[in-house]
């Protein structure tokens, strides 16, 4: 039986969009919260896709009612929430993606890796995936990637990084298939 997929975002999702185009599987359930009006929009890539709305701020009630009693694969794409215990204690397949080398680099945990390892000068940083645990950016790595950033700007460093997340998580991705 098929593991269910449930993949949370709170940016653009085109991370999520990218994913499903390279692989040919969309999770089952795509998830974000509500944004005020004037920030970014979702990508127009998931134009037709079904997504569910959380609150700004989802409480333990809300993460149980979209995921439901049975374990899922949980993924997530820019998710910027921190999961709550209760919900890491009760679904034991969660991962998230990272943009920062945090394996080599622990000051790039939380908030705004990109633009820390741009700002602090680093010639190299780097994507990473990881289970989550209760502490941010804290569980065990399953995936990395390193990436020269010496000589590029700001916008080309969130760029790189990005075109690496999604090539982490197809990478992931296929380890999952082939290990069910």
């Amino acid at each position: 039986m098929k593991v269910k997929h449930y993949a949370f975002f709170s940016q653009t999702g085109s991370e999520i969009a990218a994913i499903a185009e390279q692989t040919g599987e969309w999770p089952d359930k795509i998830i974000t919260n509500k944004r005020p009006s004037g920030k970014r929009t979702i990508s127009s890539l998931l134009a037709g896709k079904e997504i569910t709305y959380l609150s700004n701020k989802p409480t333990v009630e809300e993460y149980l009612e979209v995921l439901g009693d049975e374990q899922c694969l949980i993924t997530l794409h820019g998710w910027l929430r921190i999961i709550p215990p209760e919900i890491i204690e009760k679904y034991l397949s969660i991962f998230n993606g990272h943009p920062g080398l945090i394996s080599s680099y622990p000051q790039l945990k939380g908030k705004d890796p990109q633009e820390k390892a741009y700002r602090t000068g680093l010639s190299v940083s780097g994507c990473v995936i990881h289970r989550v645990t209760a502490g941010v950016d804290e569980g065990p790595i399953v995936e990395e990637e390193r990436v020269e950033i010496q000589n590029l700007s700001l916008s080309q460093v969130y760029e790189e990084l990005h075109e690496t997340s999604i090539r982490l998580w197809v990478k992931f991705f296929r380890m999952m298939s082939s290990a069910l």
